[in-house]
């Protein structure tokens, strides 16, 4: 059965976290979810995970400062550097010993990115492998929601004006009736060619949980940051990157230039898939992490870099 704990930060927050498997695993991976997500989103690769490695590894997920079951913030501390602190915070507390994998979604993949930027010697002596789902290194360079540049650059000044807003409201969270009535944009948004009602719900259900002013302070970070620098100076590390290539938010070439900063990336495209993966194709993702586990499991090099093509829907 899963673990949960809690987590303090130096500032007072306190995150929600789920673990699986030993504390002595051999490795550990950890799972960080997307904007306005939660750990759930995690839920089919826990269960993929531990029924492949067993107790040779242990899983950790945890919600974002403001998001699911870990406490609001200062709106000051709403940025993905402050993130990456808080990642360092988790693994020195939860893992203080030992390799671990990092497994980023949307942005958690640009949290993990972080970390490796703010914190280049903590990272280097403790991640021995990277997998990004439906990420980018580049803010929101490519992010044009499948529709012409005009529509884009529109849809992105009400998003940013609208999450201005919305960072002002606090701890509050969005209204039910609210949601329920943006399901349709919800689901245009972030699924591809098909989507599976429960996992709209959940969704849906991590939204309603996320406050307000995370929903709209972390925006003007998420579409700023550029760490593909960051990624061109970790080396030989075994990684992995996923995407749809129906993704609106984080569309192929963000993939693309990751696995170009880091070479020994191999880069799977999942057709038919939009932004969530790990829900849309968890079988993709799960074995994406089994096989950048496996590598460092058995210590080999990560090898040269490939593409592949991800099961269709």
């Amino acid at each position: 059965m899963p673990e949960h704990m809690e987590v303090r930060l130096p500032d007072g927050v306190r995150l929600h976290v789920t673990a699986t498997g030993p504390v002595d695993a051999e490795v550990t991976a950890v799972l960080l979810h997307g904007w306005t997500l939660d750990g759930r989103s995690w839920h089919r690769q826990l269960a993929g995970l531990r029924d492949r490695f067993g107790d040779r590894v242990r899983v950790l997920t945890y919600d974002a400062r403001g998001h699911g079951r870990s406490s609001c913030m200062a709106l000051r501390t709403a940025t993905l550097a402050q993130l990456g602190d808080d990642l360092a915070a988790v693994v020195d507390q939860l893992v203080p010993s030992g390799p671990i994998v990092l497994v980023g979604h949307s942005m958690g993949g640009m949290t993990v990115m972080e970390y490796a930027h703010r914190h280049p010697d903590h990272f280097a002596a403790r991640a021995a492998g990277l997998v990004f789902v439906s990420t980018t290194a580049e803010g929101h360079t490519h992010t044009a929601y499948g529709l012409s540049p005009r529509i884009a650059r529109l849809i992105r000044l009400a998003e940013t004006t609208g999450a201005g807003v919305l960072a002002r409201c606090g701890a509050w969270r969005p209204p039910h009736a609210l949601l329920r009535a943006l399901r349709p944009s919800i689901r245009w948004m972030l699924f591809g060619d098909r989507c599976d009602p429960a996992d709209i719900r959940l969704v849906t259900s991590a939204v309603a949980h996320a406050s307000l002013r995370s929903i709209g302070g972390f925006r003007a970070s998420i579409g700023a940051q550029h760490r593909l620098d960051t990624l061109a100076a970790l080396g030989r590390l075994p990684a992995a990157a996923l995407v749809g290539d129906r993704d609106r938010l984080t569309p192929p070439p963000c993939a693309e230039s990751i696995a170009g900063a880091l070479p020994t990336t191999e880069l799977t495209v999942c057709p038919g898939a939009g932004h969530m993966l790990m829900m849309e194709r968890p079988d993709d993702v799960t074995a994406a992490v089994a096989g950048v586990l496996h590598q460092v499991l058995s210590g080999t090099d990560a090898g040269t870099s490939g593409q592949r093509v991800g099961t269709p829907g």
